[in-house]
């Protein structure tokens, strides 16, 4: 027999476990920002903004190299690229070492295009990080580059 669930209803041994509130934070930020692009992003998507905040910062790079960088699969990096190429917000050229490798570089309506969703993004920060005074954004900042500089391969067998 199903349960009647009371919406936003977690169980007591749930609720206050880091690894709950690590992802129900992550699902309220990744929706937030999924409708920040869909109505101010120009048609563009988080992936296409790591990738021009990179080209814009590292200069020009491989695909491969842009993938690891951005964390972005590398055929999820190839399809993002052609739909920036295709906007003419970034170039692709053969490596002259390497003839099957392509090279990225921004573009100048690249760097305007990164420019506008540099707006994007700081508004979807601030829908973020809202609930919080500015002393408490600094500590959960701090405190979330602490977690992942702790980022530490699991042990065999592990979980």
């Amino acid at each position: 027999m199903p349960m009647d669930h009371a919406p936003r209803r977690t169980p007591d041994r749930v609720k206050d476990r880091p690894t709950w509130l690590i992802s129900r934070t992550f699902a309220r930020s990744s929706g937030l920002l999924a409708a920040g692009f869909e109505s101010h992003g120009s048609g563009l998507r988080s992936y296409h903004y790591r990738l021009l905040a990179a080209l814009e910062e590292w200069g020009p790079a491989s695909q491969a190299d842009l993938g690891r960088g951005t964390g972005i699969d590398r055929s999820d990096v190839t399809a993002a690229l052609s739909e920036l190429e295709g906007r003419g917000l970034v170039e692709r050229s053969v490596d002259p070492r390497h003839k099957r490798r392509n090279i990225v570089t921004i573009t100048p309506a690249g760097i305007a295009q990164l420019l506008e969703l540099d707006n994007v993004i700081d508004g979807i920060q601030e829908q973020v990080l809202k609930p919080l005074t500015s002393a408490q954004r600094r500590q959960f900042i701090a405190l979330m580059v602490k977690l992942l500089a702790a980022d530490e391969p699991l042990p065999k067998g592990s979980l």
